[in-house]
């Protein structure tokens, strides 16, 4: 049997993430891209990455969101994700600066596609 490498987290700021949406019906938690996805109304929506915030924000808003402080694209295998960013520390020095990319990700949930489901084997 293989081992799967899992990459850790900042389980702080997880524990932040899962408390600014606990209100929110339909949030669900998956363990992917080496961190943690929330997924709301089953799309993809914030997550941690690291010691970052991984933030859905739309291609539409992917310019204004780089100018913050803290946040570039995401990439992936060396390809760049055109509606994601990451918010290092930098970027969430203050709740409300915290409070800006989770408004953010959940202002723009309505209108994110939801990936294809997947068959089961």
């Amino acid at each position: 049997m293989q081992k799967k490498l899992v990459m850790p987290f900042n389980e702080k700021l997880s524990d932040k993430v899962r408390e600014a949406l606990a209100e929110l019906p339909h949030v669900e938690e998956k363990y992917m891209f080496g961190g943690v996805c929330y997924m709301v109304n089953d799309k993809m929506c914030v997550g941690v990455v690291g010691d970052q915030l991984m933030c859905r924000v739309g291609e539409e808003n992917l310019e204004a969101a780089q100018e913050r402080p803290g946040c570039e694209q995401m990439q992936m295998n060396g390809r760049p994700m055109k509606a994601y960013v990451l918010v290092s520390e930098e970027g969430m020095l203050t709740n409300s600066d915290f409070r800006f990319w989770i408004d953010t990700c959940l202002a723009y949930n309505p209108h994110a596609k939801a990936a294809a489901k997947r068959k089961a084997k």
